[in-house]
């Protein structure tokens, strides 16, 4: 009976067990399909896969080795980590995520995934990294993310979420990375958020945030960053905050913070390297306890309204860079800048702003002892008194000085002419005397010199015109006298303006007679001088002159006939000359003069009626000119009487008139012969303004909700012409993310930069260049002209941004590799075949650099800004772009535009190849071709020619080989880059001649450059 009962026993606990093992295959079995089950329903909201990285995910392998997926082996194959990051992704990222309940990373950055971000992820409670940066993710941050209560790593940065932070992420409590910068998230931060015990890095810089920093973010002991700026943040700093320790970075800039900064700083943040609080609304001193955060690097305070002395920061050596800058600091006695000897301890100092505050005193003579590599030393709109110490020359690596609207004295020290790396130097508006020094010719890099509003004597050195790199330069409001020398007049890189006014030169107007030395010249101002002569018929050869004034001279004489070319012209003032003749009809023609002076001169004859200036009273004056006769009848002047006389005068008319009647008659046969022969190819000249038309489909008060009031939180960029806004634009229910570019105005060339953009983008279309979508050219609610184009907005920035990352402790972007860079120089060089040979007139984009090429979120190349394009015709190259597509001439930028174009040779697209030259070696040297490295005849070009070809791969940028390869990989890569660099060498070569003939073959070479590197 016991046997019996035990082998009854016996055979329910083998049938349970079998129970059993069945019930766990199943469910082993369940779990394993269901994943993958979840990973193929990822695949299809999977909409372009441009690497094919999905393309292992079938049924021929299992899906623990499919491209981006790794399992456990302890959970019996359980997706455990998804990394497809930087693999140009695009579509939406699918519900069924939320399925891989093992899944402990979810990395997709760098990719192009849009729509919400699915809530499911809320169910993947082993999850511990979330990065989901530099995508197209839209909508609110779902709330159930908070149910992953392991992460440790949540990062939505670059996106372009919108609504509240939630405030349910305060329960993450492992959470020790959390970025959110460069959203258009709103609302206040969470309180919540101070229960992130975990927390190291907090990151929301660049949102529409609001309202006051929570005290309990005081609670975050390990926090290291705490980056905010460019929100809409009030009130104060809570005190909790600035006794984080372990605070590395501490930036609030560009907010509407206010209140005092405490007195123990820096015995609080003992380990902050960046304290950054400019643009906002602080008051009260600079704490004396901040010289005791040893470890500062960067000091910004700038924009605020702090008082008092600045404190004792011999301590802080490792200073970089001390921007204090328009505030109220100083008393205006003497001593306010005894800190400037304190910081000659600072041996890493690049950057010394002291600008617009209330400093008084001498400018001390330990500026000598201050870093070498000092770039930037700017002490403008203070109260310094006393001359400019001789010990300025040794801050040799000095680019950028200004010292203007001080009252210093004396003369301009000989000393300033060691400073051979500068390129800005501003001493207007002092008090200085004696002679323009001939040694600042040897200043060979300057390209802005002002020294305006002194008391400056004596004659202009001509050493100034071995400055062969400026574009602007300002003497006026001094003393000068003598002639004006041809070699300064004459340089061809002035581009922007010349203003010599309010002196006392004497003798002619010395325009070189060469054509085209002052072709692209935009300001020329010799106004109240003693300058005599006629006018020069070479006034002519400036045809992209906007601002013209000759006023308070002596010049004679007739307008001259060579200045119908002139039509850039906004502003003509010849008043107060002893000027004689006619007014020339051919004025009428100049469609954008908007003043036109012709007072106090000697002009007879009737005033044109045609168009123009000459319609509106208000733009024209004429008063003093008794002879004249005729107008519109606002200007109230007698009507002109016809001519009378008999046979004799109508005998002395035959000859000249049958003569001018010949004339005229041969000059029609050939323009008839000409028209004949060009018409089919000759491009059809539409007006600017309907040229400009074609685009313009949105208002102002549009582009102005859209960009939110233009905030400096959605400023994503600044140039000569205008700033660029982030905005979204509503059409129709749907939300477009743009890039609005706003014209300033008040620049010279702005409005021509606006119209020769419209277009050059009216009519061309290439996946590589920016494609403009609307535009604006309105009046803003105060009456002040507007202007503005609307592109499509590229997610990834530009090109500038990558190679060359900002110093500001803000983010870790990885660099560019090789295969990325060579496709980005793939896409700028098929971006200039299309304008160059494939429109129905070339386009010479002529600004072509890092700046104008933008990226989007699959890091391909965008050209953009063609605010200096030049169209051509197309018989030999000539260009036909009659000044409407030009901004004021500038026919590039330093280091970019072809030499050729300094020497005042019309733009081709030789030029283009050129700047595309460099461009290519810039992008995989590493280096700008204005390095400081670079100096007398060593250049970029020469720099990696000399290296070329067995010393390539010592002076490629390094960060190409980041993360190491092998052997086989190098010598291919090595092979690739000694090509590569052999086309940016042909292409950068300084005779125009000597360079690649066409961008067609640079770009076949690179496409076969990278066949074999993939291949």
């Amino acid at each position: 009976m016991r046997i019996l009962v035990l082998k009854q026993i016996l055979l329910i606990y083998s049938l349970v067990n079998g129970a059993l093992f069945v019930c766990s295959m199943h469910l082993r079995m369940g779990g394993n399909e269901t994943d993958r089950l979840a990973l193929l329903a990822i695949k299809a909201q999977i909409k372009q896969d441009p690497h094919n990285v999905t393309s292992s995910w079938n049924e021929s392998i299992h899906f623990c080795s499919w491209h981006g997926v790794s399992c456990s082996r302890r959970h019996r194959q359980r997706v455990t980590r998804l990394d497809l990051r930087s693999q140009k992704l695009a579509g939406s990222l699918s519900p069924h995520i939320g399925n891989l309940s093992f899944l402990r990373a979810l990395e997709l950055r760098n990719n192009s995934f849009s729509n919400k971000i699915p809530p499911e992820i809320g169910n993947l409670r082993r999850l511990q990294v979330l990065s989901l940066r530099r995508n197209s993710f839209s909508g609110p941050i779902p709330y159930n993310i908070s149910y992953c209560s392991n992460l440790i790593i949540m990062n939505f940065g670059y996106n372009g979420l919108v609504g509240k932070i939630p405030s349910e992420f305060g329960s993450l409590s492992k959470l020790r990375i959390f970025v959110l910068q460069t959203n258009n998230l709103t609302g206040e931060i969470p309180p919540s958020l101070g229960n992130l015990s975990s927390l190291e890095v907090l990151a929301a810089l660049r949102n529409n945030l609001v309202g006051s920093l929570p005290s309990s973010l005081g609670r975050l002991k390990k926090l290291s960053f705490l980056s905010l700026g460019s929100n809409k943040l009030t009130g104060t700093i809570p005190p909790s905050i600035y006794k984080l320790s372990a605070l590395n970075l501490f930036s609030v800039e560009d907010n509407q913070i206010r209140g005092s900064l405490p007195s123990d700083l820096g015995n609080t943040l003992t380990n902050v390297q960046v304290f950054s609080i400019g643009l906002n609304h602080f008051f009260g001193s600079l704490p004396l306890s901040l010289s005791n955060a040893t470890n500062l690097r960067i000091i910004q305070v700038q924009q605020n309204k702090l008082t008092g002395q600045v404190p004792d920061f011999r301590k802080l050596q490792d200073l970089e860079i001390f921007i204090i800058q328009r505030n109220h600091l100083g008393s205006g006695t003497d001593g306010d800048l005894s800190f400037v000897s304190d910081l000659t301890n600072a041996t890493e100092l690049e950057q010394l702003m002291v600008g617009e505050n209330n400093f008084g005193g001498t400018l001390p003579t330990s500026i000598s002892n201050l870093s070498t590599k000092l770039e930037k030393f700017w002490f403008f709109k203070n109260q310094l008194h006393g001359s400019i110490p001789t010990e300025i020359g040794n801050l040799v690596n000095l680019e950028s000085l200004d010292m203007r609207e001080n009252s210093l004295t004396g003369n301009i020290p000989t000393e300033i002419q060691k400073l051979s790396s500068l390129v800005e130097l501003y001493i207007s508006f002092n008090t200085l005397s004696g002679s323009i020094p001939s040694s600042l010719g040897n200043l060979t890099k300057l390209y802005k010199l002002f020294l305006q509003g002194n008391n400056l004597e004596g004659v202009i050195p001509s050493s100034l015109g071995n400055c062969q790199r400026l574009i602007l330069l300002d003497l006026s409001n001094n003393k000068l006298s003598g002639a004006i020398p041809q070699q300064v007049i004459g340089l061809p890189s002035l581009s922007q303006l010349l203003n010599l006014s309010t002196n006392n030169f004497t003798g002619s107007l010395p325009l070189p007679t060469e054509v085209g030395k002052l072709k692209s010249l935009g300001v020329l101002d010799v106004s109240n001088n003693m300058l005599s002569g006629e006018l020069p018929s070479s006034l002519g050869s400036c045809e992209s002159l906007e601002v013209l004034h000759l006023q308070d001279n002596f010049f004679k004489g007739s307008i001259p006939s060579s200045m119908i070319g002139m039509k850039a012209l906004e502003e003509l003032d010849l008043s107060r000359n002893n000027l004689s003749g006619e007014i020339p009809k051919f004025l009428e023609g100049f469609v954008l003069l908007k003043k036109l002076d012709l007072s106090f001169n000697e002009f007879w004859g009737a005033v044109p009626t045609g168009g123009g200036a000459f319609k509106n009273a208000s733009a024209i004056s004429i008063t003093g000119n008794t002879k004249l006769c005729g107008g519109i009848a606002n200007l109230q002047l007698p009507k002109c009487k016809s001519q009378k006389g008999g046979s004799s005068r109508s005998s002395k008319l035959i000859i000249p008139l049958v003569l001018s009647g010949l004339a005229l008659l041969v000059i029609v046969m050939v323009m008839s012969y000409f028209f004949l022969c060009s018409s089919r190819r000759k491009r059809k000249e539409i007006p600017l303004s309907t040229l400009a038309n074609n685009f313009l489909q949105v208002s102002y008060a549009t582009l102005l909700r859209a960009t939110d009031e233009f905030s400096s939180a959605n400023l994503i960029g600044a140039g000569s012409f205008g700033s660029v806004y982030k905005g979204i634009l509503d059409d129709n229910d749907k939300h477009q993310l743009v890039a609005v570019k706003v014209f300033n105005l008040l620049h010279h060339g702005a409005s021509k930069s606006f119209m020769a953009e419209c277009e050059a983008l009216r009519n061309i279309k290439h996946r590589n260049l920016v494609q403009i979508i609307t535009a604006c050219s309105s009046v803003d609610f105060h009456g002040n002209d507007f202007k503005a184009l609307v592109y499509e907005y590229m997610d990834r920035g530009s090109l500038e941004e990558w190679l060359h990352p900002p110093t500001e402790i803000e983010e870790v972007r990885e660099a560019l590799n090789l295969e990325q860079r060579l496709e980005i120089a793939i896409d700028v060089a098929c971006a200039l075949d299309y304008l160059h040979n494939h429109c129905e007139t070339p386009i010479v984009h002529c600004d072509l650099k890092p700046s104008n090429v933008l990226l989007d979120n699959e890091i391909t190349g965008h050209v953009s800004d063609f605010g200096l394009a030049r169209f051509l015709s197309q018989e030999a190259g000539i260009n036909v772009s009659n000044n409407h597509t030009s901004s004021i001439g500038i026919k590039g930028t330093v280091g970019y535009a072809a030499p050729e174009y300094g020497m005042g040779s019309d733009v081709s697209t030789n030029g283009d190849v050129y700047s595309f030259g460099i461009l290519l070696l810039e992008m995989f040297a590493g280096k700008r071709p204005t390095d400081d490295m670079f100096n007398g005849d060593l250049n970029l070009h020469t720099f990696v020619k000399m290296a070329f070809p067995n010393r390539v791969m010592e002076i490629v940028d390094s960060t190409l080989f980041e993360g190491g390869t092998n052997e086989r990989r190098v010598q291919k890569i090595e092979v690739c880059l000694n090509s590569i660099l052999r086309i940016g060498i042909e292409c950068s070569a300084e005779s125009p001649t000597d360079r690649l003939k066409n961008i067609r073959d640079a770009a076949s070479e690179l496409h076969s450059i990278r066949d074999v590197l993939l291949g």
